[in-house]
């Protein structure tokens, strides 16, 4: 409990939790946490459009195991596929920022 004495935000706790930014660790938890948040970003726009996993992956050329995976943060997914799952399938557009 001592790792935890001195922290007073929560990019203090991450940095004690998964280390430094450019770590691998680090990387791999910002990578993970990134996927979880497309994940429910995803399962929410399509419940919000009242379509089923197969519904959504019948529209845009995917399979129901797929929509899934991503929805449980589970796969990885090419941008190119993202785009058409919340573009083509669900008519929303996405932006991305780099910071």
């Amino acid at each position: 409990m001592d790792k935890y004495k001195n922290i007073t935000n929560f990019e203090q706790l991450i940095e004690v939790e998964h280390g430094k930014i450019g770590t691998e660790t680090r990387n791999s938890y910002e990578e993970k946490s990134q996927m979880f948040i497309i994940s429910e970003m995803l399962k929410e726009a399509r419940k919000e459009a009242k379509m089923t996993q197969e519904q959504l992956a019948k529209k845009t050329g995917t399979k129901k195991s797929y929509i899934s995976k991503l929805e449980n943060a589970k796969g990885n997914i090419q941008l190119s596929t993202l785009i058409r799952i919340f573009e083509q399938g669900l008519n929303m557009k996405i932006g991305l920022t780099f910071v």
